[in-house]
């Protein structure tokens, strides 16, 4: 059996799981490309392992893989695999567990780093120089959050335990979510970009999400605030992120999520003068990648292929 595992970037997934006896695995640590080039690398695999949404699987190149069966994915859902198309050939699409707290953990590291200054200041010590500015407390400020789920939550705990105060929007928050966490529920997104110090985005991309943050939103921040998202790119228009970036509306910001991943070379994000000053801070997508959760995701990536292999799927998603 040919199981092809996609997208290692870190070439861990053998080294972090047992996949002796499954058959003859092939491990991608390099991007496949276009549809055309996926079809042309996958076309021999009975079994395909994908990282998150690293390498979108729609329904034209599921049908151009006549040997697949089965496809497993890192996490519990995966909107970048076309289910019907997958259903429709017999395909089992089986998922995995995730851990929780890796996004918020890296959310506040990005808010600390920004706040204060801590890639300029570093910067300054290893050109040979010492103090160039001063940085902020997060003690005092208000943390706002567009969304409140699980991670949201999360932030709304980190946030308090550093001293903020937290507000919250998200198109279907409810006052009695807020009281819950201890939350202030800001009534629009307007509301929420104005009244944050820093603002930090965990939402689901969807239609509605798809380009949310614009121009007018970051208008309406507060003088220094700070922005960060570590849900999807496409939820903020990057041209108008840039732009109130230059403007200082932003004053700073942090992007681990991107339009397109792994991040082109010349993309206009990639402005030396912003990440250079440290307004700008870009990571490459490092949410959820940790050792403990790539540990996690690896070994039930094998254990759900056994599992088809014995004939009694596991953790399928319909």
């Amino acid at each position: 059996m040919k199981i092809a595992v996609l997208d290692d970037y870190a070439n861990v997934s053998q080294s972090l799981a047992d996949w002796s006896g499954l058959g003859e695995v092939t491990v991608f640590t390099e991007p496949l490309g276009g549809p055309e080039a996926v079809i042309a690398a996958l076309t021999p695999f009975e079994v395909i392992c994908v990282m998150r949404e690293r390498t979108p699987l729609p329904a034209a190149v599921i049908a151009a893989l006549p040997a697949l069966r089965l496809i497993v994915t890192t996490g519990p859902r995966n909107l970048a695999i076309d289910l019907d198309a997958a259903r429709a050939r017999g395909i089992t699409v089986c998922g995995t567990q995730s851990r929780k707290t890796t996004t918020s953990e890296l959310a506040m590291a990005m808010i600390l780093a920004l706040n204060r200054r801590i890639i300029s200041e570093a910067a300054s010590l290893d050109a040979g120089g010492w103090q160039a500015g001063l940085g902020r407390d997060l003690a005092g400020l208000t943390l706002g959050l567009a969304g409140l789920g699980s991670i949201g939550a999360q932030m709304a705990a980190l946030g308090r335990a550093f001293g903020m105060e937290i507000a919250a929007w998200s198109a279907n928050l409810t006052e009695a979510r807020c009281a819950e966490l201890g939350v202030r529920r800001c009534a629009t997104l307007d509301e929420l970009m104005g009244t944050a110090d820093v603002v930090s985005v965990h939402l689901v991309l969807s239609q509605r999400t798809r380009g949310l943050f614009g121009a007018p939103q970051f208008a309406a921040m507060r003088d220094g605030a700070v922005f960060v998202n570590t849900s999807r790119g496409p939820i903020v228009q990057a041209p108008a992120l840039l732009a109130g970036l230059r403007a200082g509306r932003p004053a700073m910001a942090g992007l681990d999520v991107f339009d397109t991943e792994p991040l082109p070379a010349d993309d206009p994000l990639r402005d030396a003068e912003l990440t250079g000053s440290g307004r700008l801070l870009l990571t490459p997508h490092l949410g959820y990648t940790t050792e403990s959760t790539f540990r996690l995701f690896y070994a039930q990536t094998v254990e759900a292929i056994r599992a088809w292999q014995a004939g009694a799927p596991i953790r399928a998603i319909d």
